[in-house]
């Protein structure tokens, strides 16, 4: 568990066991007719088989507490942006091409404007991604949604479907030790781990959001937690219509670098369900500077930090050895900085990092 982001309000152990009572539950449905599932869960979409050799991928998730900065600063129209991105890049990660994504946005107080903002976030997230947003769900939620400050509360989430041959999804099963992890930059914290970033900036560290620290290269405190979470579907896309031979996909997101063991875990024996390979990142992509920041100012350890955040690698590709160069030839085009960071090991469930950093899975 996350010493840290216990402290602030999350308990990740907790917060797995809860995962754990829904999924005991979810697995017991019994639809009276054959499953039409076509991958395990896990991984960061479900696949269900809709016509010979092809599936229809569908993933859910939102903007979690990034949110509340956007309510106490009024900047509403990067947020959609955001939820695009934490639905379109797990799609992507089994191989799927994203094609729409329903949204549910719950306000407290419905407003012409502040809607309108929103929605402008959506828009240019759908067209980075190259999807539509054909539908969706408002709900005036007044006794449910609390707001920072009141009534400005809202919460925002997606369901995005994407299509995949299904003998081509990229499932992590092909992995083996040995074969090289492909970096892509982040553009800050994404969308994950906002409550212990915002007790450490602003609790801890008593910044306001229109504070301007040394370490932000100029930026505020609201311009860099705010930074749009970046999509990776085109040059994901990109990479696998080439001739590189993908063996995996990772979106980095809630979990930090833990988000690798589940490509370890498809195709793992029973007794191996933390995962059958290891993770070794050697040479990590650079830290926006928002990151040690938010260490400085809440003490938190280096574990902790690669457990919870991104540092700085908003996605990971698994290629063989031999692909490392003509993957992030592809990559890079649309992601400068993208390069090589570490190598697929055999310690089952184990994440590496420098100074040394272990996470098991």
């Amino acid at each position: 568990m996350s010493d840290a982001y216990a402290a602030s309000g999350v308990d990740t152990t907790q917060s797995d066991s809860g995962v754990n009572a829904l999924v005991a539950v979810l697995k017991t449905i019994d639809t009276g007719k054959p499953s039409l599932s076509a991958l395990e869960s896990g991984h960061y979409a479900s696949v269900l088989r809709v016509a010979p050799n092809l599936g229809i991928a569908v993933a859910t998730d939102g903007v979690g507490s990034k949110l509340i900065v956007a309510e106490e600063t009024g900047r509403l129209d990067t947020v959609g942006i955001d939820c695009i991105a934490m639905n379109v890049n797990d799609l992507v990660c089994i191989g799927a091409e994203p094609i729409a994504m329903l949204d549910y946005l719950a306000v407290q107080e419905p407003d012409d404007a502040r809607l309108a903002a929103i929605a402008r976030g959506l828009k240019a997230g759908a067209e980075d991604a190259g999807i539509e947003i054909p539908g969706g769900e408002l709900a005036v939620l007044p006794e449910l949604i609390k707001g920072h400050p009141e009534p400005l509360g809202f919460d925002l989430c997606g369901t995005a479907i994407g299509t995949v041959a299904l003998d081509e999804m990229v499932t992590g099963e092909d992995i083996r030790p040995g074969d090289a992890l492909i970096g892509l930059p982040s553009s800050g914290i994404h969308s994950n781990g906002y409550t212990l970033a915002r007790k450490a900036l602003q609790q801890d560290g008593g910044l306001s959001l229109d504070d301007r620290p040394e370490e932000l290269d100029g930026q505020s405190v609201a311009d860099a937690l705010l930074e749009p979470t970046v999509i990776y579907v085109r040059a994901v896309l990109d990479l696998l219509r080439s001739d590189v031979c993908v063996r995996g996909l990772s979106h980095i997101t809630g979990g930090g670098l833990l988000n690798l063991v589940r490509l370890g875990v498809v195709g793992a024996p029973p007794e191996l369900r933390k995962g059958r390979l290891g993770f070794d990142v050697t040479d990590p992509l650079p830290l926006p500077p928002v990151m040690p920041l938010i260490q400085r100012l809440g003490n938190v350890s280096d574990q902790e930090m690669w457990e919870v955040f991104n540092m700085g690698c908003g996605f990971v590709a698994v290629v063989e050895e031999r692909s490392v160069d003509a993957a992030v030839a592809v990559l890079e085009k649309r992601h400068p900085g993208t390069r090589r960071i570490g190598t697929v090991t055999d310690r089952p469930g184990v994440c590496t990092a420098p100074g040394g950093v272990l996470l098991q899975g």
